[in-house]
């Protein structure tokens, strides 16, 4: 039976998914510094999650993780070591290391770590996030990620229902054609969210996206700041 996941959209990459058992997850906050977060979305009091992912250690993904892990006691999935751990500001039971294939278990969700293809200054590898539901959905956060040929597997191992999907052409980031093609080719989503667009500098527009997604009915936009209930 289809249980409702809440999906928060906060700008750029950055999410916060509440499970229907009320398991809250927040993925790469970059929240305090990301110009498309809504004003009164910026202050890291407003979060009370009990995981926060981090897709790659760049510093519009990483964002305000560790601070907010250490705010709300949640404990930080990544790849990379934190500085903050190796310094001892972060405590050690607040921080799950990862690696591709891994799952963690998060109250009624169980995290799938997979591939990306991209950089991870200054350290670890880039990764995708699959959430599984208790219902038996799952969610595909990309992270940030070019168009790869093991999406194939993820389709095939996972079966995502909705995909938050880069977009935004910034820089190395993947274009909105090589995004769509990734769609068309791999996967058979019900819902796609763009994500990556319209915070810095140069990335693609909601106008450029609808050019090449066209009327699709799968895709979803949102502003940041919006919740969808699907």
């Amino acid at each position: 039976m289809k249980k409702e996941i809440k999906i928060t959209w906060l700008g750029h990459s950055a999410f916060e998914i509440v499970s229907a058992g009320g398991t809250d997850i927040m993925i790469d906050p970059f929240l305090t510094k990301n110009p498309a977060t809504p004003t009164e979305l910026k202050d890291l009091a407003h979060y009370h999650p009990a995981y926060v992912l981090v897709t790659h250690s760049h510093g519009d993904h990483l964002g305000d993780a560790i601070e907010l892990a250490k705010m709300s006691k949640a404990k930080l999935v990544c790849v990379a070591i934190p500085e903050a751990f190796k310094k001892g500001e972060l405590p050690r039971e607040l921080f799950e290391g990862v690696n591709v294939g891994d799952v963690v278990k998060a109250g009624d969700v169980k995290i799938h770590v997979v591939p990306a293809m991209h950089s991870s200054e200054p350290s670890g590898r880039p990764v995708g996030y699959v959430l599984e539901f208790a219902d038996g959905r799952s969610v595909y956060h990309e992270g940030d990620t070019w168009i790869f040929g093991d999406m194939a597997l993820i389709q095939e191992f996972y079966h995502p229902n909705i995909i938050l999907m880069p977009v935004g052409a910034v820089a190395d980031g993947q274009m909105p054609q090589m995004a769509w093609l990734a769609v068309t080719r791999y996967f058979k989503p019900e819902v796609v969210i763009p994500m990556h667009y319209g915070a810095l500098p140069g990335s693609s527009t909601e106008e450029d996206l609808r050019k090449v997604f066209g009327k699709d009915p799968r895709v979803v936009f949102m502003k940041p700041g919006e919740t969808k209930s699907l």
